[in-house]
């Protein structure tokens, strides 16, 4: 294991010209480290001179397009629906047969995302120091062996050890699929590319629930069936041939080998103009300055802000009941969802700095339709309304989905990326643990105390994503500020930026470095 890096570079933030900021660098000054360390740099570095054509990358965009994008839509909707599948399944008899009482199917939901929160750093830190591929594959397989012994469990022991099992092995599919975006496209297309495999919550759920509630009709012609069972080992048999499938197709451009050497090496120097390196960098240390540097990062805060309050509704959300009616009726939103996915990831392709804008926007017509829920009484005559209203809290998944993306756009230096991921994604855990506990029986049919816990979230949210973004554009203007007086040309400056994205310096450390709004 190489040495760790544990200082800080010292850089000046004005150069008087490009050779003397090489020259610095080529001597070490840019950066403290040991001889081990230094060798580890040396090895993980691209030739940022190499040269390829527009058409040579958008052959290659297309092959990656094809190869990666419709494995993670698979693994990413048989992830949603294996976390969530329990509440068909106790629709068909789970409870009963396996002799649940009082709190314990509650108990179900808060150990899934109690081991998920505490697994998050740990296999996050794994996806750094390992091939990034393999890991997410053997998560996959693994939580794909639980859910197909929660079909053989008999009693609550059994299902709160397996859930446990799931959240653990489940803790790493959304870090890890966010970290494999970033390390095999540039920033303009991480919201859309990531915005891709997210759409799976809503599209790859509705034809699950369809197959699982077909299932399901086994009762009616075998009544003693327990067709409960038979969604799980379908779930969990589907999610072990596709966690096999993974150990061939997904990776790291270094990693996969349905690339050729030249196609690896042309992946990896498309990505340098992230000025964050390439899909190697920094995972072979393990630097505790960028430790020091998130904590003193408000960014770091208010992404895990962020995602707390935006999972909260999302755990209320998923209180609700899940009778084959219900499903029906969550057909035309699940279909909204994917286009209002597929419109706000090609807008944010094209138009650039939205994505904050976006996710403020968002949280409007949620905040709107959850008052609306609480506040109208139901009646048939006002039975569509709150139907409506319901509708209205589709677009509020974006405000967390986007936010995810910043952090490969916005965060060069893998200790940190790490580290706020893992922080933001605890957060979320969190966020949906409140949000099932707010939700509670005693305030069935309207449960307004839990709707009005949810409008609150989405107007701190609002508020949080103002001053994030608020953040971001005057940390741009001020480097825009110094860089008129730096000396450098555009060239240079370029130049300089995918070194220091090469050698692993943060967002703090890269005056070059403009952050994505």
């Amino acid at each position: 294991m190489a040495a760790s890096i544990e200082e800080r570079p010292q850089l000046s933030e004005k150069r008087s010209s490009y050779d003397d900021d090489k020259k610095g660098l080529e001597e070490g000054i840019a950066y403290e480290v040991t001889e081990g360390a230094q060798d580890d740099i040396e090895k993980e570095k691209l030739d940022i001179n190499t040269q390829y054509t527009p058409e040579e990358y958008n052959k290659l965009k297309r092959k990656i397009d094809k190869f990666l994008l419709p494995l993670m839509w698979l693994c990413y909707g048989i992830q949603q629906t294996d976390k969530t599948a329990l509440g068909t399944m106790a629709t068909f008899g789970l409870r009963d047969d396996t002799g649940l009482v009082g709190q314990q199917y509650s108990w179900l939901t808060t150990v899934f995302y109690l081991t998920y929160m505490c697994f998050e750093f740990p296999s996050n830190l794994l996806l750094q120091r390992w091939r990034m591929g393999k890991t997410l594959s053997i998560y996959m397989i693994g939580w794909g062996i639980v859910v197909l012994c929660i079909g053989f469990a008999k009693d609550f022991k059994h299902l709160i050890a397996l859930r446990a099992l799931q959240g653990f092995f489940e803790c790493c599919i959304s870090p890890g699929f966010i970290l494999v975006i970033g390390s095999w496209y540039t920033r303009s297309e991480h919201a859309s590319r990531a915005l891709v495999f997210q759409s799976a919550n809503a599209g790859f759920g509705v034809i699950a629930d369809l197959i699982l509630y077909g299932i399901g009709t086994i009762e009616f012609s075998r009544p003693n069936a327990e067709a409960w069972r038979y969604m799980s080992y379908f779930l969990g048999s589907l999610t072990i041939a596709v966690g096999i499938l993974c150990l061939y197709f997904l990776g790291t451009p270094s990693e996969v080998p349905w690339l050729n050497p030249e196609e690896k090496l042309m992946a990896n120097t498309r990505i340098l103009e992230n000025h964050s390196g390439h899909d190697r960098t920094g995972t072979t240390t393990w630097k505790w300055y960028q430790v020091r540097e998130c904590l003193t990062d408000p960014c770091f805060y208010l992404s895990g802000a962020n995602a707390f309050l935006s999972s909260v509704p999302n755990g209320g959300l998923t209180t609700f009941g899940t009778s084959l009616e219900v499903i029906l009726y969550t057909i035309p939103r699940s279909v909204t969802s994917v286009i209002i996915f597929v419109c706000v990831g090609l807008a944010t392709h094209r138009i650039k700095n939205i994505r904050l804008i976006v996710m403020g926007l968002a949280t409007l017509p949620p905040f709107v339709g959850f008052l609306g829920m609480a506040l109208i009484e139901t009646t048939d005559k006002t039975k569509w309304t709150k139907w409506g209203m319901y509708f209205m809290t589709v677009p509020f998944v974006l405000s967390l989905f986007l936010a995810w993306t910043l952090i490969p756009s916005n965060l060069p230096g893998r200790t940190k990326r790490t580290m706020t991921s893992s922080f933001t994604f605890i957060g979320y855990c969190t966020g949906n643990m409140c949000g099932s506990q707010i939700f509670k029986s005693t305030d069935a049919p309207k449960y307004v105390p839990g709707i009005i816990g949810c409008c609150i979230c989405f107007g701190l949210e609002f508020l949080v994503i103002i001053i994030w973004r608020t953040l971001l554009v005057l940390r741009n203007r001020r480097r825009n500020k110094a860089m008129e007086s730096d000396g450098l040309t555009d060239e240079e400056r370029e130049r300089q930026a995918k070194e220091y994205g090469e050698r692993d310096m943060t967002d703090f450390e890269n005056p070059h470095f403009r952050y994505t709004l």
